[in-house]
């Protein structure tokens, strides 16, 4: 079984940062990746970042250039680095993880950009 629990989301203005980030608990392998979504309100869950020893690092078109994923595969953890936020960036952001047998997702945290 894997809990992963989330952190970092909040209020910034357009052009701000946020690091987010999220510890796993439970057997984690590099060999699988480990993910960030969000979801916009009235929009469904997208893809913004992964990472795995396997496939290396992947960005949405829309993040490229400005969000960084980095993973820590000793504290079972990963990171979303977001710099020059702008408001679509407005969402809810579930770190994920999948491997051969389950898929697993966090609660969710809010990341609102607005002046």
């Amino acid at each position: 079984q894997v809990q992963l629990v989330e952190s970092g989301g909040g209020l910034v203005p357009p052009g701000g940062s946020l690091r987010l980030s999220c510890v796993a608990s439970g057997t984690i392998s590099s060999f699988y990746p480990m993910g960030w979504y969000r979801q916009p309100p009235g929009k469904e869950r997208e893809l913004v970042a992964s990472v795995s020893s396997l496939r290396g690092t992947y960005y949405a078109d829309s993040v490229k250039g400005r969000f960084t994923i980095s993973r820590d595969n000793a504290k079972n953890a990963v990171f979303l680095q977001m710099n020059s936020l702008k408001p679509e960036d407005t969402a809810v952001y579930y770190c994920n993880y999948r491997n051969a047998a389950e898929n697993y997702w966090g609660q969710g945290t809010q990341v609102t950009v607005s002046s």
